[in-house]
């Protein structure tokens, strides 16, 4: 993995992950909207000028003043061999001080899902939050429907540990969430002595 001064920039096997940019709109706007249905189920209701070119620019703003900030790690996933946009992954609601901790949220396209992608992606933001970050605390929420969610953060090490009720909204409507941490040092569950 890379960190250079002001460029953040992950690599894995198979994907780039980096902050969006600008230029990145037009493959954003065109993954979104393929595959909309296949996302709006599980987020908050999109605004009427989601996909807008002016929306977009304030989510790279927004990006770029979280990454200086240190607020969040808003990055953009594309594969390594074509450079397709493929999804997104953000570690927000980044807390230092005694929580050392963060928030981690995803999507990919439809055509991407269940390829491996975020799997991979999130193995290496978590990574990248307990080595770099120094964070102690990853925390993930998702429907209790969301089985491929759910199995994703299982997968790579989060463990469940709880219901929200009415978390979040989702599609227009209050949701109860199930969640999920990962820990730095996780010895949940571990009973040796010594």
């Amino acid at each position: 993995m890379l960190l250079a001064k002001r460029k953040l920039r992950i690599e894995t096997e198979r994907l780039t992950l980096r902050p969006p940019v600008h230029s990145d709109f037009r493959a954003w706007s065109a993954l979104r909207l393929e595959s909309r249905d296949f996302l709006t189920k599980w987020e908050p209701t999109w605004a009427s000028d989601h996909l807008s070119r002016k929306s977009f620019t304030n989510r790279v703003y927004w990006a770029q003043r979280s990454v200086t900030s240190g607020s969040a790690l808003p990055l953009f996933l594309f594969r390594r061999s074509d450079e397709v946009l493929v999804g997104a992954i953000t570690l927000d609601n980044i807390r230092r001080g005694p929580a050392q901790a963060g928030t981690l949220g995803y999507w990919t396209g439809e055509r991407f899902a269940r390829s491996g992608f975020m799997r991979e992606a999130a193995a290496a933001v978590v990574h990248h939050a307990f080595t770099r970050l120094d964070l102690s605390r990853i925390e993930a929420a998702c429907l209790p429907e969301n089985a491929a969610s759910r199995g994703l953060l299982e997968s790579s090490g989060f463990k469940y540990e709880g219901v929200a009720q009415s978390y979040l909204q989702i599609d227009g409507r209050w949701r109860t969430h199930v969640l999920y941490a990962a820990l730095r040092s996780d010895r949940r569950g571990r009973t040796e002595t010594g």
